[in-house]
């Protein structure tokens, strides 16, 4: 008879790497320097944020022979009638106009913008990709490009110096962005909900403004705020648009037209308390826009990366 075959306990073999295994205090160590660099990084973004624009506010109500002597002194009197004397001396025409101008070039960018964005992102249709690719091919141009041409379409059109040719400019200059953020953001939406109502026999007109824009209001308030900001201190459209072409032309001059027109102005007497104070009036109300609705913004930035 054959001895009965014993058998034997493989132990497995564990391989080394070479590399030693990680320390449970270094990774906190680690989290901590980089937590540390972060806020750091923040806090110093945040002061060269924050300290020019207190500067700017300090300055508004100081004299001239205070900022000529300590630009960064603190003001000995505290008076608001700087700020009346400079909407006196035309901020006030100049804010009226660059309102007027964003009533209508605000809505009119986010209606138009939007109601591309859906169509091209919702729909499949020969030459989509095309329109969507020349849309966003206009952010590519910079504005000094056309200004030339367009200058000589805008008078052609007889629309120099008119707040309808404004708007309609800053609509076409803001499409672009207008129709590429959009677009992401539609494509984002459930199809389920889309396809639910068309099965209720909504129109598409019906299921765009009662369904889908709807639930695209975080990216349609973060697009309007960028909007909003963008064309509140453009400067070199409506210095080339908004210029009188005669002597019986009034003058139709945005804000930041009219801080430039306000220095020229004072030729050699200064006045700079006025200036700093039409600054500080055309900057409150776009910080408080943005700090009204931040977390909007934030919620449509991070929104398609969610879902």
């Amino acid at each position: 008879m054959s001895a009965p075959i014993k058998e034997t306990a493989t132990v497995p073999v564990q391989r080394t790497t070479g590399k030693a295994p990680a320390r449970p205090g270094s990774e906190r160590s680690e989290g901590v320097v980089l937590n540390a660099f972060s806020h750091g990084f923040l806090a110093l973004w945040a002061l060269l944020i924050v300290l020019p624009l207190l500067w700017l506010v300090l300055s508004s109500f100081k004299t001239d022979a205070q900022i000529g002597g300590s630009a960064f002194g603190w003001p000995q009197h505290w008076s608001l009638d700087v700020f009346g004397r400079a909407w006196e001396k035309g901020i006030g025409d100049y804010f009226l106009n660059t309102v007027i101008v964003l009533v209508f070039s605000v809505p009119l960018t986010m209606l138009l913008g939007s109601m591309a964005a859906y169509v091209l992102a919702r729909y499949e249709f020969w030459g989509n990709r095309f329109l969507y690719f020349f849309f966003v091919a206009g952010a590519m141009f910079p504005v000094f490009l056309a200004l030339v041409p367009l200058f000589f379409m805008v008078k052609r059109l007889d629309m120099l110096n008119t707040y309808q040719g404004l708007i309609l400019v800053y609509v076409a200059y803001s499409m672009p962005f207008t129709v590429f953020f959009m677009h992401a953001f539609f494509r984002t939406l459930p199809t389920a909900v889309f396809e639910a109502a068309v099965l209720d026999g909504a129109s598409h007109t019906r299921t765009f403004f009662q369904v889908m824009l709807p639930m695209a209001k975080p990216g349609l308030i973060s697009v309007g705020i960028f909007n909003t900001l963008g064309q509140w201190n453009q400067f070199i459209l409506p210095t080339v648009l908004m210029q009188p072409q005669s002597g019986d032309d009034p003058e139709r001059y945005v804000l930041t037209q009219g801080l430039i027109q306000l220095q020229q102005q004072m030729g050699y007497a200064s006045d700079l308390p006025v200036l700093f104070a039409g600054v500080t009036i055309a900057m409150i109300p776009m910080l408080v826009v943005y700090l009204s609705f931040q977390r909007q913004v934030q919620a449509g930035l991070t929104s398609a990366t969610l879902k």
